[in-house]
């Protein structure tokens, strides 16, 4: 039954809170990684275990999470969610060495898995049916805004104060929400309590996608499958995936419950949410790198940028929720915005060195708007037709592949940038040479300069040469990163085709029909 007045309105900022804790989370440590390096004395390769830790747990406990609050109670599932993340977020902060801290990190991530998922399930189930694109729109709110202001609030934070205070912030934060959970949400049935524990589902499970997820997180640090313990992930990962499926199937009190995809919207929805994933992370993922490693800007500059488009999604939100409430195809707003973040790719694919902070703030406005009417009209179509213990299932394996669409993202264009960077050097560097005319003029105007300036001869022309390879350097780091954006776009482009695989329904037609 749906709530309704100020305990329907202090639920949603409940769950939505307690659930942007989570998201932020997952992007707010990035920037804060080579300042826990230094005071903590560990090298690149282990402080990167703080943010893989978290994302393999996270990945891991979200398909899960639906039948862990239909076990112990969606509501206090949740508020375990809530209170572990809280106390580990103090002990994160308060980590003497990196094994404590990705320790930590792996226990936050378990707890942040049981936030996302059943924050939805609540929501979904606190407004009315006929009103699900408002709730969507709400939850949208945390899902696409968490990770793209985390990096602004983690630079802001390290940059006045220090790393631990990233993990200190959530802690007033979580208590808040863990008393309004316990004052205001409703208790769900125990639908799973008593029924036995599929053990050799969630062994199965943990070496599926946790290895699928180490090997998209490490894969390309690791230069793929030249370290055996990737291949062996790997093939981990895939016979992992046959094996669950096969007993989830077949067992009578499955961990996933995949009946659920007999729901086409569900079905189809399933790969729409990975596009979603590999666009929203993919793009956090490139702009700050391209900003930081090309254009100079510190991490709080590339935050604060980041910020406006953040703002847009905000304020588009409620509208597109609205638009959804009055019968407006939900496809039709999910083409709008696939076009509209392709638009933003193309855009910054035709960056240049002189591009400055005014030349990106259109195309990432563009993107805002087009990420609010990505993620709002793709989870109500694929949460439309889910009602009960289905949406706390639906709801986690629709975020875990929001998730694991992030990770495949992130791995595609980090090898995808590896490979072109390569390409695009060979291709400059023959152009330098004693037989091109524009080189050797270059060359000469270059050394001529530092001569001016008192260098010798030989000294000149040795750092003309190592002008010109900043030069070639740079170019290189700029075609790769338009590059990068290109196929961005053209992913979620041909993408578009899927969204007309969901049937076409009216919200008032899916509220009455349950």
């Amino acid at each position: 039954m749906a709530e309704t007045g100020f305990k329907k309105w202090i639920i949603t900022i409940t769950v939505i809170t307690a659930s942007l804790l989570e998201l932020i989370d997952t992007t707010i440590v990035n920037v804060a990684l080579p300042h826990i390096q230094g005071n903590l004395g560990a090298t690149l390769e282990d402080v990167a275990w703080v943010v893989t830790g978290y994302a393999v747990a996270n990945v891991i406990i979200l398909p899960m999470s639906g039948w862990l609050g239909g076990r112990f109670g969606r509501k206090n599932y949740f508020m375990a969610s809530i209170i572990v993340f809280t106390i580990v977020s103090f002990l994160c902060g308060n980590a003497h060495s990196m094994d404590e801290l990705v320790l930590f990190r792996i226990i936050q991530g378990i707890a942040g898995g049981g936030l996302i998922s059943t924050a939805q399930a609540i929501l979904l189930e606190t407004w009315p049916r006929e009103q699900i694109g408002t709730a969507t729109a709400l939850f949208g709110l945390g899902a696409v805004v968490g990770p793209t202001v985390g990096p602004t609030i983690g630079g802001w934070i390290v940059e006045n104060y220090s790393w631990p205070w990233i993990f200190y912030v959530n802690i007033p934060v979580g208590a808040l929400a863990a008393f309004c959970t316990y004052t205001f949400v409703r208790e769900t049935p125990k639908d799973a309590k008593g029924k036995p524990v599929d053990w050799w589902g969630i062994i199965l499970l943990a070496i599926a996608v946790g290895s699928l997820q180490t090997v998209l997180e490490k894969g390309e640090s690791e230069d793929w499958f030249a370290k055996p313990y990737i291949l062996v992930l790997t093939i981990s990962a895939v016979l992992g995936t046959i094996l669950f499926i096969w007993r989830e199937m077949s067992t009578e009190h499955p961990i996933v419950n995949f009946s659920i995809l007999r729901h086409r919207s569900f079905a189809v929805g399933m790969f729409t949410s990975f596009i979603l994933g590999f666009g929203l992370y993919g793009s956090v993922f490139v702009f700050p790198v391209f900003c930081q490693n090309l254009l100079g800007f510190n991490a709080q500059q590339t935050g604060e940028l980041l910020f406006p488009g953040g703002l847009c999604t905000i304020v588009m939100m409620p509208f597109i929720g609205k638009m959804l409430n009055k019968g407006i195809p939900a496809q039709f707003m999910a083409t709008a915005g696939m076009f509209l973040f392709y638009v933003f790719t193309h855009m910054l694919s035709n960056s240049t060195l002189a591009t400055g902070e005014k030349d990106v703030l259109i195309p990432l406005l563009i993107r805002g708007v087009g990420m609010a009417l990505l993620f709002v009209p793709l989870t109500t179509l694929a949460m439309a037709d889910l009602k009960g213990p289905e949406l706390g299932q639906g709801s986690g394996l629709n975020n875990m592949m929001r998730q694991l669409g992030g990770s495949f993202g992130i791995a595609t264009l980090t090898t995808l940038i590896h490979i072109r960077q390569g390409v695009h050097r060979n291709n400059l560097l023959v152009n330098i040479n004693p037989y091109n005319n524009p080189f050797n003029d270059r060359l000469h105007m270059l050394t001529q300069g530092f001569m001016a300036k008192g260098k010798s001869m030989i000294d000149a022309t040795h750092m003309a040469y190592q002008a010109i390879e900043g030069m070639v350097t740079r170019q290189t780091l700029l075609l790769t990163y338009d590059d990068a954006y290109w196929i961005s776009g053209l992913v979620m482009l041909f993408s578009i085709p899927l969204l007309y695989l969901q049937p076409f329904k009216k919200l008032k037609a899916v509220a009455d029909s349950h």
